[in-house]
């Protein structure tokens, strides 16, 4: 298979690396790591989410970070929403692009969004309908492509269906997440097989932790696929409150580190988002 020529990185850190911390970060802290970020070169940051600080305080006042962030125009600041209320505070808040998520494991749906998949599907409807008049584009989540801690594996054609669906309704990404680090490279290439049949493989992109040490093999069979599109965290932050034992996402620096083996052009300049990492692993060895 051919490699792409170009892939885009999604950085999650700032909001998926920092919500699985076990402390909140001021807002000065996580704006300096957005803007350090979009100094590097990255062109879509998720820098924050609406959902209730009751389930997830390290994400609270997200609206005091996309209003302190020093904004660049070539750079989309991506919020996660859970329903219309949090999609319209996202809003308010001015960022550029949301994200909605769910699972294809029924069991990890209710222990993380405590509704059904359908449920879940159901609440994104008013979200993608609003996000239209509005013109700001939807990226949807699908967790445990590969595996659940609760059901073990999980079908690719199950992971295909749900990502149709969630396109259908108007998403115009699909990060396909291997939410505990299970995935092989040969199991990732199944679930690509089955998800391609049913989605272009240009709205895919993928979302591995790297708890087995796989993440950037995994990559490499979704690049081989034709897949353009990396999730990753800086300095490999993250893991999931819901998964016990799933270490952190991909680092990005460790991506980068491949797409310049592998000769495919990413924008972003490895110094400055070193840079980066050196900034929020000290801010973290503060904490502990």
């Amino acid at each position: 298979m051919t490699l792409p020529s170009a892939a885009r990185i999604v950085e999650v850190g700032p909001r998926d690396g920092l919500q699985n911390e076990k402390r909140y970060f001021d807002i000065g802290v996580r704006t300096q790591l957005i803007n350090m970020l979009a100094d590097a070169g990255i062109s879509h940051i998720e820098a924050g989410s609406f959902v209730s600080p009751k389930w997830v305080p390290q994400m609270a006042n997200s609206d005091q970070v996309f209003t302190g962030i020093e904004r660049r125009s070539d750079t989309f600041y991506i919020a996660l929403v859970p329903n219309l209320q949090g999609f319209e505070l996202a809003v308010q808040a001015r960022a550029n692009e949301v994200a909605i998520f769910t699972s294809a494991s029924e069991a990890f749906a209710q222990k993380n969004t405590n509704c059904s998949i359908a449920e879940n599907l159901a609440r994104f409807s008013p979200i993608l309908t609003r996000a239209k008049q509005v013109s700001i584009p939807v990226r949807g989540y699908v967790s445990c492509i590969a595996g659940c801690p609760y059901e073990g594996d999980i079908e690719p054609e199950a992971v295909a269906n749900l990502a149709a669906k969630l396109i259908a309704m108007g998403c115009y990404e699909i990060s396909l997440g291997d939410t505990i680090g299970s995935a092989r490279p040969e199991q990732t290439a199944q679930i690509l097989k089955a998800v391609i049949q049913q989605v272009p493989v240009e709205k895919l992109a993928v979302h591995f932790h790297d708890t087995n040490g796989r993440a950037l093999d995994n990559i490499r069979t979704a690049l081989e696929f034709g897949v353009t599109v990396i999730d990753s965290a800086i300095a490999g932050l993250g893991g999931c409150p819901y998964a016990e034992g799933a270490s952190g996402n991909v680092a990005s620096e460790s991506v980068i580190a491949l797409l310049n083996e592998l000769n495919i052009e990413h924008g972003i300049d490895l110094t400055k988002l070193l840079k980066a990492s050196d900034f929020i692993q000290a801010a973290l060895s503060k904490t502990q």
